[in-house]
């Protein structure tokens, strides 16, 4: 499993980008895709609800679980992955590559505080 640089994570297990226009997409990391396993239903929250750090805001479910996903950062929704609603297993194939939601954040010091690839990498084993 190699983790992608330019990304941030959370000890939850999710992941943050940057955006050029300052906001952060978010996903799974291929840690917690592989945990879950097949990966069969996603909700996502709602464009311009307001998500909270450390806080659920979407939800995965596989054969497996249902797990909750959490909010690397605070900031409104101000885009969502609708393809990815219909198409959940997407994730399992391309976890990097599947953000489901875009935040547009107040504070972008949170983000700094976020673990780098290997910080994350140390947490979870690598």
């Amino acid at each position: 499993m190699s983790l992608p640089v330019n990304l941030k994570y959370a000890p939850t297990h999710e992941w943050c980008l940057k955006n050029a226009d300052g906001s952060f997409s978010v996903g799974i990391t291929e840690f917690a895709q592989e945990a879950l396993g097949d990966i069969i239903f996603l909700k996502l929250p709602q464009l311009g609800q307001t998500v909270f750090a450390k806080q659920p805001c979407a939800v995965v479910e596989s054969v497996k679980s249902a797990s909750d996903i959490h909010s690397p950062i605070t900031g409104e929704v101000i885009a969502i992955h609708d393809a990815l609603i219909s198409t959940p297993e997407e994730m399992n194939t391309d976890p990097y590559g599947s953000w489901l939601f875009t935040v547009q954040v107040a504070d972008h010091f949170e983000a700094d505080a976020l673990l780098d690839a290997k910080q994350y990498g140390a947490l979870i084993g690598l």
